[in-house]
Parts: structure tokens; sequence; C-alpha cells
């Protein structure tokens, strides 16, 4: 039996990845769901974004798993997140712009979200890189 051991950060991106994820489905559920105090601390939410943030909070659940295991098509998974998560950020703009209600921290919030997709896909990329998975000669 041959044993694959994985890099750190693989291990490391894979954790935070699926934290994140397990993070955000609690506290987008928390607002959805249950009509209680994280529904009246979220105050001027605005639906598209939470509704956005929930649902992809799965999917980054299950691309954390797939960079653990080293799959290839966790890197595009993480790929199309950033850019969901890039384009729910630009049609937050536009909602902000033309009067939309909306809370100050969902700004930072999204601006992390921005980031931290970023961030994931190009250590995804690099995972896979390093595991053979991409052809090196592209």
């Amino acid at each position: 039996m041959i044993i694959n051991k994985r890099p750190v950060w693989v291990w490391i991106t894979a954790i935070i990845t699926v934290i994140f994820g397990i993070m955000t489905i609690k506290s987008g559920g928390s607002v959805i769901f249950i009509d209680g105090e994280a529904r009246q601390a979220a105050g001027n939410y605005v639906d598209f974004v939470l509704w956005f943030n929930f649902t992809a909070g799965f999917f980054y659940v299950a691309t954390g798993i797939g960079i653990w295991l080293q799959k290839t098509w966790s890197l595009t998974a993480a790929i199309i997140l950033a850019i969901l998560t890039l384009m729910v950020f630009g049609a937050f703009g536009l909602y902000i712009y033309f009067g939309g209600e909306y809370e100050q921290r969902t700004i930072a919030a999204m601006s992390l979200r921005s980031t931290v997709w970023i961030v994931i896909a190009i250590k995804a990329y690099h995972i896979m890189y390093h595991a053979g998975q991409i052809n090196k000669n592209t």
C-alpha cells in the first residue's frame, strides 16, 4: 500500500476552505431560516448576496475536500467561486449605486470573500501544478 503524504500547504488550504464554508453556511442559514438574534443583528442584509453566500458555502466545503484530495476539478471550482463572488460583489455595488439599503459590514465581508477565493484559486493552481495534475509544458 502506497501512502501519499500531502504537503502542509495542501492541508492548510483545504482546512481553511472547509472551515470557511461551514462558517458561511452557519451564518447565512441563521439569518435565512431562524427568525431571531442573527437576523436582527444582520440589519439591512441584501437578499441576493445572502442567498449567494449561503448556497456557495456548500460548494466551499466540496471544493475544500477536492483540494485535500488534490482533484483537478477543485481548481476549476475555486476559479468559478472566485469569479462568481466577484460578480455578486459587482452586482452588490450596482445595488448600492441605485440606492439600495445595506450594511457597511457587507462591503467588508464581500471584500474578504473575494480576496479569500482569489487566494484559494491561486493556491489550488499551485497544489495541482505540484501534484502533476496540470501539464507543466503549457
